[in-house]
């Protein structure tokens, strides 16, 4: 018989200034920790209606913040620095993620229920993870041919090449026709300044998901030249919702891998 153990969260009430923070802690089963959320919170949905929004994600009011008395604050990547600096000039404990990869959004899971004590619940929530990777990949591996795939996540420049998710692309069976810029963090490093490129590289399939505001293929379909992309010509033009994909945390693993698999899927039909 397996016990578990159980450790006492030396934090009592955190601050989640990004969306996988929030679904991680649910999770993990530690969500009477949480005493603000961001605004861009989707899960789980009762979040929403539980938790007091207490920021955006690059920007913020510190007071609000600092209104919950947290004694911590969950934030992720450089475009939460400045919020991050006014916090711990304000005497406040925080953490920052800069995961951009799957690995290390597994290795975030791990740390965030170290520091809450649920090491167990962690250790259980990433082997479910790992289970749908390894599940996603072994059916693509049936196939013979991956086609090449085109990621936007931004239209205004256009930005794609985002870590985890070119990497979800290769083990849903696909290739991300800009996975030379998934080294970079960066979005303004991640721009594809010359649209034509995007029809030079031919993508068979074409994947939007504008982060913040719904995505609109017909834009897409109307750009400059891009009726000859295959993707284009095959209506394999289709939105994975940013919330299912673009947050660096579990659901990127359990919702947005299934749908680039099933559009993959539907382009092995043709």
């Amino acid at each position: 018989m397996t016990v578990m153990t159980m450790t006492k969260s030396p934090y009592q009430r955190i601050a989640c200034l990004s969306t996988e923070a929030v679904e991680t802690l649910y999770a993990l089963g530690a969500e009477e920790l949480i005493v603000g959320i961001s605004g861009y919170t989707t899960r789980p949905a009762r979040a929403r209606q539980e938790k007091p929004k207490i920021s955006g994600f690059s920007s913020a009011k510190i007071d609000r913040i600092l209104a919950v008395q947290p004694d911590l604050v969950i934030a992720y990547s450089n475009m939460q620095a400045d919020i991050c600096r006014d916090l711990i000039a304000a005497g406040i404990e925080v953490h920052v993620f800069n995961q951009h990869t799957v690995a290390g959004i597994l290795r975030m899971i791990a740390a965030l229920a170290s520091l809450v004590g649920k090491q167990q619940q962690g250790a259980e929530l990433i082997a479910d993870l790992q289970t749908q990777l390894a599940h996603i990949q072994q059916q693509a591996a049936h196939w013979t041919r991956r086609p090449k795939v085109y990621f936007e996540e931004w239209n205004e420049p256009l930005m794609s090449g985002i870590g985890w998710v070119s990497e979800l692309i290769q083990i849903a069976g696909g290739e991300d026709i800009f996975a030379e810029l998934a080294q970079y963090h960066s979005a303004k490093q991640r721009i594809v300044a010359d649209p034509s490129e995007v029809v030079r590289r031919a993508p068979d399939i074409i994947i939007g998901s504008w982060c913040g505001k719904k995505f609109r293929p017909e834009s897409v379909t109307e750009r400059d030249g891009w009726q000859q992309i295959p993707a284009v010509q095959n209506d394999l033009v289709a939105e994975i919702k940013s919330a299912d994909i673009l947050s660096p945390g579990p659901s990127a693993i359990l919702y947005g891998l299934p749908q680039l698999h099933a559009l993959i899927s539907r382009w092995q039909e043709i």
